[in-house]
């Protein structure tokens, strides 16, 4: 059995004070993605580079507080790749890979275009850089299985006000069309959906601050495991985390029954 943990901590540092690695080690799991470090590695305390029983990787932002994705393994990786060889990307710390063996293991952050223009065009940059990326993993041979948060929802099922956000950052049509075509025509498998095709409201990871999001469950689906098919097919189980509230997004783990 293989347990993967996805988790943006919006702020490592922060998740670490409101209990993040407690409630970790009692997980059980073999690989923890991290997303949104907010941070440099003279930032982080021991238990946040290598919490117990696991080995610790970062791909850190250049800017200091913002970004950052990392990778916690039981099992020491055979290689660790960081970053996608483009630089203006790899400068904002967004890819993380953890090869083993056949099996790769990615912590990944997309950006987030909610801001303004500039970083909506900065985000369909990154999508149109990434997508030949994943189609060369997707026919290398090879299993992957892409942690992380997208910032896309994909369907109207995928967040609670669908209505009001068709003209928004992260619920855009080309946005939700370029997530279509890593799954219809790159051949990429959206697990947690693929295991519970119907589930609505307890699927959400991520909620605004504004207003009462979370009260009301006003929540969107944007964090993700995305596998290529071999993987995606001995998944067993998922669930989200919401007991406690680590940051605003909850954790999303899914047990596989593969080798790695």
């Amino acid at each position: 059995m293989l347990r993967i943990v996805t988790a943006n901590l919006n702020g490592i540092r922060s998740a670490a004070s409101k209990g993040f690695y407690h409630w970790l080690a009692g997980q059980a799991a073999d690989v923890v993605c991290l997303q949104e470090l907010k941070a440099q590695a003279p930032d982080l305390s021991q238990e946040m580079l290598s919490p117990p029983g696991y080995h610790g990787y970062f791909h850190y932002a250049e800017k200091k507080g913002y970004s950052g994705v990392g990778l916690y393994t039981r099992r020491q990786p055979d290689q660790v790749i960081a970053g996608l060889g483009i630089p203006d990307i790899d400068a904002e710390g967004r890819y993380l890979e953890a090869v083993f063996g056949g099996l790769s293991v990615v912590s990944l952050y997309l950006p987030s275009g909610s801001s303004g223009e500039e970083r909506q065009a900065a985000k369909f940059s990154f999508m149109d850089r990434f997508l030949p990326r994943l189609e060369a993993l997707a026919n290398s041979g090879r299993e992957f299985i892409l942690c992380g948060d997208w910032n896309i929802a994909h369907r109207e099922i995928d967040l609670k006000n669908w209505k009001g956000n068709r003209k928004n950052s992260g619920f855009l049509p080309e946005e939700r069309a370029w997530m279509s075509e890593l799954f219809d025509r790159v051949g990429l498998v959206d697990v947690y959906r693929s295991l519970y095709p119907k589930h609505e409201g307890e699927a959400y990871t991520w909620w605004s601050n504004r207003g009462q999001a979370w009260a009301k469950n006003i929540g969107w689906r944007i964090d993700y495991q995305i596998a290529t098919r071999g993987v995606a097919a001995t998944a067993r189980s998922a669930s989200i985390y919401k007991s406690e509230r680590f940051s605003d997004h909850a954790p999303l783990s899914i047990d596989y029954e593969s080798e790695w």
